[in-house]
């Protein structure tokens, strides 16, 4: 595939902002009508382009067909669908309550774009993860600049096509680019910030936009847990936690870290999960279709260091440094301050841990940053004592990664995983400010409010 990019100059950086700088602060908001027919626009050409784009998921991270459609594609089209059907009902004024000493008058929330957005993706789910935050940014009315991720440039160059078949730079452009490009971006005022990475660059994002007090949506990571209790299906579970590992080669935020397995069924689990690795790749992700790659050599080499000492393995280990593959790896880790207990691992490596009580997973989990995910596999009623126990962006109860696909829920870190959440009309809701509006009637007017004042006391039985 011989698709490039090239990295977007200061100037026109400097160019495309003004030009959407003053549109925006000339409040001139497209209608919902527009908005509604922009993202039909978008959806029409991601249908055109999915063939290209698919095969820069391939190109760059090795995803199959059917994994780009699943996790990339399919989830830009959904979010479309599902904005498109619900805009002209979240965009109108919402009636709130009117404390009865304000009576007659009306209380209303309407909903109003920030203005000019920068939305930063990573490049683990480099589609779907800038192309679901852009949904919501212009259903809300807002103007969008885009920054892909330079480690995924097949996937860039076809992200910059397909916006700029839809929309004009006024509205949406795209800047390609790395470290001084995203300084650049970083330096100037937003009225809107929504980036998704690691936690290093979300500081970096945070303090920027700290500077001009900008609100901000950071969506990180970190270590989420995963837990097979007594109870659990053990077949179902070592299936579903291996699929959650094994999606794009574990190159996911809300991947299983690493698992904590009670002591009476770590055997069992074990063989369920070599079991589960035969039936969805034949036992051989080397040669499967639908197991992807490492991004780069950068990543590659972490992972593979996370293996070089301190390690127990149980299976997996295969690797090819030159085809960026890396096998599923499971491992033992005695030492808790090894890295694959103390950092995001990132790829296909899944830790095992065992536990006798609860008691002792809940207190582990409760030691570290809260974690963006939670899994849990056993009783529902045991499951309920870890979420009522501990705090994450999300939980999925004998299930793993799924619980995103949810559209009524929304997805989102707390501490170190992030803050803000989105997906849906929650999408809707983070790109919009909404405002407060007190309508009164001329007809009515409260002579208490007006000085000279009277009597304090009859005041105080009056607003009760």
């Amino acid at each position: 595939m011989l698709i490039s990019t090239t990295y977007t100059s200061l100037s026109d950086i400097d160019t495309l902002y003004q030009e959407q700088r003053a549109l925006s602060n000339g409040r001139e908001v497209p209608s919902v009508e527009e908005r509604i027919a922009a993202l039909q626009r978008l959806r029409k050409v991601i249908v055109e382009k999915e063939r290209t784009l698919m095969d820069a998921l391939y190109t760059d991270l090795g995803k199959s067909d059917y994994e780009s459609y699943l996790t990339e594609i399919g989830v830009a089209l959904k979010e479309i669908d599902f904005h498109c059907k619900g805009l002209k009902r979240w965009s109108r004024p919402r009636r709130v309550g009117t404390p009865w000493f304000l009576l007659p008058s009306k209380s209303r929330l309407v909903a109003e774009p920030y203005g000019q957005v920068l939305i930063m993706a990573p490049w683990n789910y480099p589609f779907q993860l800038l192309i679901n935050p852009l949904v919501g940014a212009i259903s809300a009315g807002n103007r969008a600049v885009l920054r892909p991720s330079p480690a995924v440039p097949h996937v860039a160059a076809v992200i910059q096509e397909i916006i700029e078949l839809v929309f004009p730079t006024a509205w949406v452009a795209v800047v390609q680019g790395d470290i001084a490009e995203n300084q650049h971006l970083l330096s100037k005022r937003w009225d809107y910030i929504f980036f998704t990475g690691g936690p290093f660059l979300g500081k970096i994002v945070a303090e920027a936009a700290a500077k001009y007090i900008t609100p901000v949506t950071l969506e990180l990571g970190g270590k989420s847990p995963c837990i097979v209790d007594l109870g659990c299906d053990i077949a179902q579970a070592a299936k579903r936690v291996i699929w959650g590992k094994s999606v794009n080669a574990g190159q996911t935020c809300i991947a299983p870290d690493y698992v904590w397995v009670h002591q009476s069924l770590k055997q069992d689990f074990l063989l369920a999960v070599e079991e589960a690795i035969a039936d969805m790749y034949d036992g051989d992700t080397l040669h499967s279709k639908d197991y992807g790659r490492i991004v780069n050599e950068k990543s590659f080499a972490r992972l593979k260091s996370y293996l070089s000492e301190g390690v127990t393995w149980i299976r997996g280990g295969g690797m090819d440094e030159g085809k960026k593959y890396m096998d599923i790896a499971v491992v033992e880790v005695s030492d808790p301050q090894h890295p694959l207990m103390k950092e995001e691992i990132f790829g296909p490596i899944l830790p095992i841990r065992t536990f006798s009580s609860l008691t002792e997973v809940i207190q582990d989990i409760n030691s570290g940053e809260k974690p963006l995910a939670l899994y849990y596999f056993g009783k529902q009623s045991n499951a309920w004592d870890v979420i009522k126990a501990t705090s994450s962006g999300g939980v999925a109860v004998n299930d793993t990664i799924v619980h995103v696909a949810n559209h009524h829920l929304p997805f989102g870190g707390v501490g170190g995983s992030g803050y803000g959440a989105y997906r849906g009309k929650h999408t809707f809701e983070i790109f919009s400010h909404f405002k407060g509006v007190l309508l009164s009637p001329t007809w009515f007017d409260l002579p208490l409010k007006y000085p000279p004042y009277g009597s304090l006391k009859f005041l105080k039985k009056f607003l009760g």
